[in-house]
Protein backbone atom coordinates (compact mmCIF):
# COMPACT_ATOMS: atom_id res chain seq x y z
CA UNK A 1 0.00 0.00 0.00
CA UNK A 2 1.42 3.20 -0.68
CA UNK A 3 1.04 6.10 1.38
CA UNK A 4 1.49 9.77 1.44
CA UNK A 5 4.80 9.64 3.36
CA UNK A 6 6.32 7.42 0.93
CA UNK A 7 9.27 8.66 -1.23
CA UNK A 8 8.47 8.75 -4.59
CA UNK A 9 11.89 7.25 -6.39
CA UNK A 10 11.23 4.61 -3.60
CA UNK A 11 7.41 3.70 -5.36
CA UNK A 12 8.49 3.95 -9.00
CA UNK A 13 11.11 1.37 -8.23
CA UNK A 14 9.45 -1.04 -6.56
CA UNK A 15 6.24 -0.70 -8.44
CA UNK A 16 6.92 0.71 -11.63
CA UNK A 17 3.73 0.72 -12.95
CA UNK A 18 3.04 3.83 -10.98
CA UNK A 19 4.87 5.84 -13.77
CA UNK A 20 1.69 6.01 -15.47
CA UNK A 21 0.14 7.36 -12.99
CA UNK A 22 2.42 9.97 -11.89
CA UNK A 23 2.84 11.24 -15.19
CA UNK A 24 -1.18 11.67 -15.81
CA UNK A 25 -1.07 14.08 -12.36
CA UNK A 26 1.73 16.05 -14.38
CA UNK A 27 4.66 14.80 -12.10
CA UNK A 28 7.47 13.57 -14.02
CA UNK A 29 9.69 12.10 -10.95
CA UNK A 30 11.38 10.01 -13.09
CA UNK A 31 13.09 12.57 -14.33
CA UNK A 32 13.30 14.74 -11.06
CA UNK A 33 16.48 14.39 -8.83
CA UNK A 34 14.74 15.33 -5.22
CA UNK A 35 12.33 12.41 -6.39
CA UNK A 36 15.23 10.05 -4.15
CA UNK A 37 14.06 12.66 -1.44
CA UNK A 38 10.97 13.88 -2.02
CA UNK A 39 7.26 12.34 -0.49
CA UNK A 40 4.17 12.03 -2.55
CA UNK A 41 2.35 14.42 -0.24
CA UNK A 42 5.64 16.69 -0.53
CA UNK A 43 5.52 16.72 -4.70
CA UNK A 44 1.93 16.75 -4.63
CA UNK A 45 1.81 19.79 -2.94
CA UNK A 46 4.18 21.34 -4.96
CA UNK A 47 2.91 20.80 -7.81
CA UNK A 48 -0.73 21.63 -6.69
CA UNK A 49 -2.03 18.27 -7.19
CA UNK A 50 -4.81 16.45 -4.46
CA UNK A 51 -2.48 14.75 -2.27
CA UNK A 52 -5.81 12.03 -1.16
CA UNK A 53 -6.77 11.41 -4.99
CA UNK A 54 -3.20 11.30 -6.33
CA UNK A 55 -2.53 8.30 -3.20
CA UNK A 56 -6.19 6.87 -3.92
CA UNK A 57 -4.93 6.25 -8.03
CA UNK A 58 -1.45 5.28 -7.62
CA UNK A 59 -2.59 2.19 -4.93
CA UNK A 60 -5.98 1.45 -7.54
CA UNK A 61 -2.68 0.67 -10.34
CA UNK A 62 -1.06 -1.85 -7.66
CA UNK A 63 -4.41 -3.90 -7.87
Amino acid sequence: MITRDMIIADIIRQHPETLAVFQSYHLDCYECQIADLETVEHGAGVHKVAIDELVEALNRSLE
